[in-house]
């Protein structure tokens, strides 16, 4: 009676899958390395300004340039912040209020408008959301003028509102909300409209928080632009050291504080802090709230 007889077990596809897990780890570390020299390309301006704001006036003007300074001092820091020209508080004031309250506009309006483009049908609701869209391809500087005849028009000039206002109607923030909008399942609408909740509450209570993360980055995104802006707040406030942002400000009357290249230095070093923060801040939380769910 013939007995059947087992299989020879393959060999090859362990190593195979060796194979694989071997490359995969190559292409790793390969990609971790030009991320790394990428991260370097991008920090090593930003660290040479700050080490530069605590060299002296001849080591900062020097030849060859030097990463580490021979004599750590502050005087870039006591020429800024000591002196009565220079209010610096107040210019992270007005650079705060001008950031934080364009964020919250910007929100706002956004939320507003991509709920409907996402959830509501009505006619040419394609044509609006292509208009807004086809806005993102026109450059900044050419509303420069239309902003400041209607800011003009509105008495708001030389006020930290004309910084805000203008730019609280964001296109990048309707088409960026309106698309995860779109990704929500109805179902949860419907069951609070089954619930007897109207359009506002299942809006409110229901949609939005569910892309808080999603708001926070159009937030990350606002005020780091309103904070890094300089044409606008020099058009729209006339260049007066009463609304000045702080990033205008370092460019506008810092020069003249002992020399260029230590005053910027220093002033841009203070300037780098917030928004530096901010992201690390916001960085965290995201990823705290990405390994809780």
């Amino acid at each position: 009676m013939a007995t059947a007889t087992a299989p020879a077990p393959r060999t090859d596809a362990p190593r195979s899958s060796e194979a694989g897990r071997s490359g995969g780890g190559g292409r790793s570390v390969t990609r971790y390395v030009l991320l790394v020299i990428l991260a370097v390309i991008i920090i090593a301006p930003l660290i040479y300004i700050l080490v530069t704001s605590f060299k002296n006036r001849s080591e900062a003007t020097g030849t060859p340039p030097t990463w580490i300074p021979r004599e750590i001092t502050g005087q870039a820091y006591d020429g800024i912040l000591g002196s009565t020209s220079t209010p610096v508080l107040r210019w992270f004031g007005n650079s705060m209020i001008a950031a934080f309250g364009n964020a919250i506009l910007v929100v706002v309006t956004s939320a507003l408008a991509a709920y409907p483009l996402a959830r509501m049908q009505f006619r040419g609701k394609r044509i609006v959301f292509g208009a807004i869209v086809a806005t993102l391809f026109i450059p900044p500087v050419i509303l420069t003028i239309p902003n400041y005849l209607i800011v003009g028009e509105l008495l708001w000039l030389d006020t930290l509102t004309a910084v805000i206002v203008p730019t609280a109607a964001s296109a990048f923030g309707v088409f960026f909300l309106r698309q995860f909008f779109s990704t929500l399942p109805r179902e949860l609408e419907e069951a609070a409209w089954i619930d007897g909740a109207n359009r506002f509450q299942r809006f409110w209570y229901v949609t939005w928080p569910l892309l808080l993360p999603v708001t926070m980055v159009v937030v990350l995104f606002s005020v780091i632009q309103t904070f890094a802006d300089f044409q606008l707040v020099y058009v729209l406030t006339g260049g007066g050291p009463a609304n000045a942002t702080h990033l205008f400000a370092t460019y506008a009357y810092q020069i003249g504080i002992g020399t260029g290249l230590l005053s910027e230095g220093a002033a841009i070093s203070l300037a780098m802090f917030p928004a530096l923060l901010l992201v690390v801040v916001f960085q965290l939380w995201y990823i705290r709230r990405v390994e809780n769910r």
